[in-house]
């Protein structure tokens, strides 16, 4: 009988959690898998609600945490972040020696895990590459994650042609969906009325989740703030804001927030929701405000009115129910009243979301299970070059 293949799985975050849930547990399920679960970053902080428990409650078996997360509002704690990581990483994944590791998405903490796996020769499979997000250095770390990796599932086809016009052999890159939508279809939703019960809200008046994030490409990373702060002042619904990634600025912003509803009483602020909690409040408000991925990615599947505000999304595929709006107070506030206008959301009937169909796990889980391993994987081979390329001119 062949031995069971080790496919090891880092998250960082309540955030990448939610769409890893599914990935593990039907890798868990499927015979001939060893499943490990590394868990690392802010699942291990007070601060950030402490979500490495929410896995163990889930029924997985944790294999290793990392601790590496400073108590840091700067840029220089996101890269000593990174430092830290790779340190407890090299002995965890040096001693655990997988056949695979999986990764998703773009956190800058992902790069840690990368670096040690490259050193120690163990293949890498990166969920959600070839997508764009200009305003935020994760789409760098996206773009290094995909040449670092060797086997790619992408959300689109669009990313997936992206992926490959960056040199990667076809054969390594599978379109899949994005696992997110597999928690929404799979998940049993909560009600209106648990809802209600469970975060102690009202969701029988008009209601505006608000996912902000501080914009990490930009040296003051809160420097759209401002312009949001002022349009949500104008609103006269109710607001509930998410708590921001562990990002540089995500302290300050938090005060910011805080502060905010203290003269907007009809709020409040959530450090951490949970993955089924959050897609069914997406189900129940009227609105979601912000420049989270989530906004993009997932509400589409709800036909969930959205404001994307500023630049961190820039370049991301959408549907037709993203209302762009830039960092301006009235540009914001003007899309927020478009959003929650009955026809916008009328129109907005039967729209299909681009990021697929709830069946990535699947997917995902079978090439993970079948890919051939050694040397073949490891070994890249160069893209072709159709046509000449031309010298470099300086510039004047």
């Amino acid at each position: 009988m062949p031995e069971s293949r080790v496919i090891a799985v880092i998250t960082t975050s309540r955030a990448d959690y939610g769409h890893l849930y599914w990935p593990m547990r039907v890798l868990a399920e499927r015979p001939g898998i060893d499943l490990r679960i590394l868990a690392m970053g802010s699942h291990l902080s007070p601060e950030f609600g402490t979500t490495i428990d929410e896995i163990r409650n889930d029924g997985f078996r944790l294999d290793a945490a990392i601790e590496c997360l400073l108590s840091s509002n700067s840029d220089v704690g996101m890269a000593k972040t990174i430092g830290l990581a790779t340190l407890g990483l090299a002995d965890a994944l040096g001693t655990m020696r997988p056949d695979l590791l999986l990764l998703i998405a773009d956190r800058y903490e992902m790069l840690a895990p990368a670096s040690v796996a490259l050193a120690l020769r163990i293949p890498i499979a990166h969920i959600e590459g070839g997508e764009v997000s200009m305003g935020a250095v994760d789409d760098a770390v996206r773009n290094a994650l995909t040449k670092m990796s060797h086997v790619h599932f992408t959300s689109t086809e669009t990313a997936r042609q992206r992926v490959i016009a960056m040199g990667e052999e076809p054969w390594r890159v599978h379109r899949a969906g994005a696992p997110s939508l597999d928690q929404v279809r799979r998940s049993c939703l909560l009600t209106r009325e648990e809802l209600q019960a469970s975060l102690d809200v009202n969701l029988g008046q008009p209601t505006v989740v608000v996912a902000y994030h501080p914009v990490t490409i930009a040296r003051d990373t809160l420097r759209e703030a401002d312009a949001l702060f002022t349009a949500l002042a104008a609103t006269e619904q109710q607001l509930l804001f998410c708590y921001p990634n562990a990002d540089a600025g995500s302290r300050r912003l938090i005060d910011r927030t805080r502060n905010f509803l203290a003269g907007h009483p009809n709020g409040r602020i959530f450090c951490n929701l949970g993955p089924v909690t959050y897609w069914s409040l997406l189900a129940h408000v009227n609105a979601l405000v912000g420049n989270s991925s989530s906004g993009i990615m997932e509400a589409a599947t709800f036909g969930l009115p959205v404001v994307n505000v500023g630049m961190r999304q820039q370049g991301r595929e959408r549907a037709q129910n993203i209302l762009d709006a830039d960092a301006a107070t009235d540009c914001i506030r003007q899309n927020i009243e478009r959003a929650l206008h009955p026809a916008f959301r009328q129109s907005l009937a039967g729209m299909e979301n681009p990021y697929g169909d709830g069946q990535a796990s699947e997917r995902i889980a079978t090439v993970l299970g079948s890919v051939p391993l050694g040397e073949k994987l490891l070994t890249k081979q160069p893209a072709r070059l159709s046509t000449p390329i031309a010298s470099a001119q300086p510039q004047r």
